[in-house]
Order: structure tokens, then C-alpha cells, then sequence
């Protein structure tokens, strides 16, 4: 087990301004490395999502290691548009596109637009016909399959607001007949994220199959099989499982998925290629000892790393200044945001620890900085990346 810290880089902070977002970019590039070499036996094409991290040099290193780019928002494809992602490698997703986003996309020739209801098909294919197009779009279908993960991050129940819903599916192949501005390609799924149940993706599969058939019999071929993301990773351990199992991951649709000669196969992947790579560094502003709890307060709240406050997420905490020490002290771990669900951990195991302690909490790679905001005129987001330090 490699650990991502230890005496030198820690050292190597102690000048920084915290809070800042640390990248270990040759962990990020063997995440890459992995992901590609699992991928590539089966042809599996996959694109990066980038509501999970646009830095620029993470996407930079993304793009360069060939993947594509999920876009769920104008401003995400005007990101990857100006990094240098491939318009052909560019697939455009969400419930909500603005006239002004599809107008945007058609414009850059992307590659699909995933579709989420019919007035959106009606209205792209307004949009095309205005500019004299074709959009190439894949309809996102609700599978009702169940993530087994928090009910904010599940989007394939029928509950959800994403995605068509089976009923909608005879209206959607007229709609589609008679827009002649659209060019059906494919199918889109997602259930979720951070699933770690693999018999979620069998039983995905399971209903692409049906879905993908439901389609080639009334005489509309299926050249596309997108299946999303959801890929999981490990926020308990994240030294021992930094990569997760792309290998296993991508078997189980070469194994469950029935993919015909004609057909491709696109992944929608974004916490599992970047959530490792990235740890929120703070500092210790004050220690608040109790009688029933004692506080550690950070100079990083929820503004910087809004996942716990908003989903009770998990984060690994660690005490960077005390690497070596075996005695423990139970802390709330809170940020300085004037707000009660400004917690990072309650009941934390930690060293001793003392006002200007620099402190790891860990795996903010995916969902960290993209969600930061400027509540309370809180400063503008900091990076460390491991090349930068000496």
C-alpha cells in the first residue's frame, strides 16, 4: 500500500496558504492508464464527465489520455470545446438544455445529445431545422433500476426526473419518425453514482437488452448503447483501493450486454477516474474541548468541499501533522461557515491535535471543487499539484 502523504510532501506545504486542493497527478494518470487499458480490449468507448472536476489541467491530462467528454451544460461544453476535447468524442446530457446550450452544441457538431422528453426532442429538432441540421440524437431512458446508493445521487427510478419513462416510449418512436431534423443513433442509462453493488450493472444490462430490442422491432436500429456512469470508489480506504476495479467493472457488460457487430458501446465515467487523485488541505484554526465534544475548527468549510453538508458524505480525515502518532481523540470536524451543517465528521478519530495542524480530508477529486461556493465571500479556490512541488 502506497500512502499518498508523507513527510516531504507535507513539508513541502507548510509555506502554502491552506485551503487548497492538492492533485496527485501521477496517481490521476495511472487512474487513466487503467481505465483505457480495461476499456480498450472490448472497444468500450468513454467519455469523462465533466460535472465531476473542470480543472483545467485535470481535463488537460484527461483529454490528452483520449477520452471523451459527458457535457451536462453549455458552460461544460464550452469547457471541453476550449481544452481541445474532439467535438466527435462530446456527448451533451440533461434534463433541462436551454435554447440557447442545444443552439451552442449544434454549432460545435457534437457528437449526441442525450435526450431526457419528447418536447425536448420536439424542440431540437426546431432548433436544427433553423440552422439548416441534422442533431444525432440517443434517447435517455429510465430503466427503474435501483442504485442502492443515497437518493440524492439515484437518477434511474421512476421517481427520478431523469430520463424518459418506458410508458413514453411509443410517443417518443412517432415523435422521432416525424422529426425530420433528428437522427435517432442510440440509447442512454444512468442509474446513479457511487455504486459499488456490481449486480447493479447486470441488472442494467438486463434492461438495455430489452430496451435496445423494444426499439430494432419497430424498424429503428440501435447503433449506440451508452450506458452511463456509477462506477464507485473507496472513501474509507483510499491508500489501499486508490484505483477502483476497472477490469471487473467493464466485464460485467462484455459479459450481460448484448452488443451486436453494428454497435458501440460509450461509458459515461467521473468520480472513478478522479475522485483518488484529490485531497483537501486545511489548516487547524482553533481547538474547542467540551464536556460531551470536542471541535476541531478548519480554515476550509462547506464552501469548499460542500459534499458532507449537502449528503452526509463520508470523507477520510487525517492529521497531516502528526503522521506518526498512535493515540486518539475523538473530534467533530467543522469549517468556520456560519452555518450548523458546516461538519465535515462527527466523532473523528484523530491524533491529539493543535491549532495550525494541517489536515487531509481525503478522495475530493470528483464532486470538490466544481461544487465550491462563494457563500460568506469566501476566497477563490487554491491548487497544489504534485508536479509544482520540489
Amino acid at each position: 500500500m502506497t500512502k499518498m502523504f508523507n513527510q516531504d510532501i507535507v513539508s513541502s506545504f507548510e509555506n502554502k496558504e491552506t485551503p487548497f486542493y492538492y492533485y496527485d497527478l501521477s496517481l490521476l494518470k495511472n487512474t487513466l492508464k487503467q481505465c483505457a487499458e480495461a476499456a480498450n480490449p472490448y472497444k468500450f468507448h468513454v467519455h469523462f464527465a465533466l460535472k465531476s472536476n473542470f480543472n483545467q489541467q485535470i481535463l488537460t491530462i484527461i483529454k490528452e489520455n483520449g477520452f471523451g467528454a459527458d457535457c451536462v451544460s453549455g458552460g461544460e461544453i464550452k469547457k471541453a470545446v476550449q481544452v481541445g476535447f474532439n467535438a466527435a468524442q462530446i456527448v451533451f446530457a440533461g434534463v433541462g438544455k436551454s435554447d440557447t446550450e442545444i443552439n451552442y452544441a449544434l454549432d460545435q457538431n457534437i457528437f449526441s445529445f442525450n435526450v431526457e422528453s419528447v418536447q425536448e426532442l420536439e424542440v431540437i429538432n426546431e432548433l436544427a431545422a433553423a440552422k439548416g441540421k441534422t442533431a444525432k440524437v440517443a434517447i435517455r431512458i429510465n430503466p427503474n433500476v435501483d442504485a442502492h446508493t443515497h437518493h440524492y445521487i439515484t437518477t434511474g427510478l421512476d421517481e427520478n426526473k431523469f430520463g424518459i419513462n418506458s410508458w413514453d416510449l411509443p410517443l417518443v418512436a412517432e415523435t422521432l419518425k416525424k422529426c425530420a431534423h433528428l437522427s435517432f443513433i442510440g440509447i442512454h442509462f444512468h442509474v446513479g453514482s457511487q455504486i459499488m453493488d456490481m449486480n447493479v450493472f447486470k441488472s442494467l444490462c438486463i434492461k438495455v437488452n430489452e430496451m435496445q430490442l423494444w426499439f430494432e422491432e419497430r424498424g429503428m436500429p440501435v447503433k449506440v448503447l451508452n450506458v452511463g456512469g456509477g462506477l464507485g470508489v473507496d472513501y474509507q480506504n483510499p491508500d489501499k483501493n486508490p484505483i477502483p476495479d476497472f477490469k471487473a467493472y467493464f466485464k460485467i457488460f462484455n459479459d450481460f450486454l448484448t452488443v451486436k457487430p453494428h454497435q458501440e458501446v460509450h461509458f459515461e465515467l467521473g468520480r472513478a477516474l478522479v475522485a483518488q487523485c484529490s485531497s483537501l488541505i486545511s489548516k487547524v484554526l482553533y481547538i474547542k474541548n467540551g464536556i460531551k465534544k470536542n471541535f476541531v475548527i478548519l480554515d476550509a468549510g462547506m464552501t469548499e468541499l460542500m459534499r458532507p453538508a449537502l449528503y452526509q458524505a463520508f470523507h477520510k480525515i487525517e492529521n497531516l501533522s502528526k503522521l506518526e502518532s498512535e493515540s486518539q481523540i475523538s473530534y467533530d470536524v467543522v469549517g468556520p461557515i456560519c452555518e450548523s451543517s458546516d461538519c465535515f465528521g462527527k466523532e473523528v478519530a484523530l491524533p491529539e491535535t493543535k491549532r495550525g495542524d494541517l489536515i487531509a480530508l481525503r478522495t475530493t477529486g470528483a464532486y470538490g471543487e466544481v461544487m465550491a461556493s462563494a457563500y460568506n465571500l469566501r476566497p477563490d479556490i487554491r491548487h497544489v499539484f504534485s508536479e509544482e512541488l520540489s
